[in-house]
């Protein structure tokens, strides 16, 4: 069975729309607009674009600019880098050049101040080595005192302190230089020569008897002697006949006495010398006292006394020792002794010790 369907009642009609124009022509007008504005926008855009890859090219160029300049710095630092650099090395090797220089003038300067100061001390030593010989050849010790503070004042005005040792020995060596006593050596050797003079004049002992009887004959015309005529009241003198005849008698007894004479004899040699011995015994003591004159003049005191002592011992041992001309040579050869054991001259030894550590450089 077939049925139709029926019809439903068809919906009444939808109002009427507005015209399709309108919407049509307001959408155009707002895609128009739309649109518009993206085409002014995209303008806006490309000109800003435009503009920017303009600023990006002026900054692309002022890059390029400053870096081609800035290149050009840097070759420049780079120039002047290596010019400094060469500079540098120039002004080090100058600077160890100069270093080198001041290294070799301290040298140069020490050298030469060494050698001033050896030269002061050369002089020095030499000074005082000239003033002790002046002092040995004249006895006096001046000539060494003087040596001695002109070395002082020369180290003072130096001022170096490696010569305060030496300036420190000088003080005292001058000390007891000027504490030390000076011999009369002119004084000495006078005495020595009149002495040298008087020796054949002194008597020995086995000339006792003739030396009394010229005594006694000297004695005379002082005194009257046994039995001798008076002088006259009015005194004239006696003939001459009476005189010869006194003269005789006196030696006729000096003569008679001599005959016999008992004496104690201590050293029989002084009474068996002979007459030539005698003159060879005075002439011995002669060249005893001569060598030891010119060992005092060569400052050997050791063998001027030696010399003394043995003219001493010879004098006492030959000569009359009851005489006064003996015993006045005894005593002037005793007082030589005694100066020569004082006449000593004093040493510089610490001196020129200090001197030899200071030439050394020590």
């Amino acid at each position: 069975m077939s049925s139709e369907p029926s019809h439903a009642p068809s919906a009444p009609p939808a109002p009427p729309s507005p015209p399709a124009s309108g919407v049509q022509r307001a959408v155009l007008l707002l895609l128009g607009v739309v649109a518009v504005a993206g085409l002014a926008t995209s303008v806006m855009l490309w000109q800003r674009l435009g503009g920017i890859q303009e600023q990006l090219a002026r900054q692309s160029a002022d890059a390029g600019a400053q870096s081609i300049e800035a290149r050009t710095l840097a070759n420049q630092a780079l120039d002047m880098a290596r010019d400094a650099a060469a500079r540098v090395a120039v002004n080090e090797t100058r600077v160890s050049e100069v270093a080198l220089q001041r290294s070799q003038l301290e040298e140069l300067m020490q050298s030469l101040s060494r050698s001033r100061d050896e030269n002061l001390v050369v002089d020095i030593e030499s000074a005082l080595r000239l003033a002790q010989q002046q002092a040995q050849l004249t006895g006096s010790l001046e000539p060494v005192v003087a040596a001695l503070k002109s070395a002082s004042q020369r180290i003072e005005r130096a001022a170096q302190p490696r010569l305060a040792p030496v300036a420190r020995a000088i003080g005292r060596d001058l000390e007891r230089v000027g504490a030390a006593q000076v011999t009369d050596t002119a004084g000495l050797l006078a005495r020595l020569d009149d002495l040298m003079r008087q020796v054949d004049e002194l008597p020995l002992q086995n000339a006792v008897a003739q030396a009394a009887a010229t005594r006694r004959m000297n004695a005379a015309g002082r005194t009257l002697p046994e039995g001798a005529p008076a002088p006259a009241p009015d005194g004239t003198p006696p003939p001459w006949w009476r005189a010869t005849l006194q003269r005789g008698w006196e030696v006729v007894r000096d003569e008679a006495r001599q005959l016999l004479r008992v004496s104690r004899i201590d050293r029989p040699e002084a009474i068996l010398i002979a007459p030539d011995q005698a003159f060879f015994l005075r002439e011995n003591i002669k060249l005893q006292l001569m060598n030891a004159r010119l060992a005092i003049l060569a400052r050997q005191y050791d063998s001027a006394r030696a010399d003394l002592s043995a003219a001493s011992s010879a004098l006492g041992k030959y000569f009359d020792p009851a005489a006064r001309r003996t015993q006045n040579a005894a005593t002037v050869l005793q007082q030589a002794q005694m100066h020569l054991k004082g006449a000593t001259l004093p040493t510089l030894d610490e001196t020129f010790a200090a001197l030899s550590t200071a030439a050394a450089g020590r």
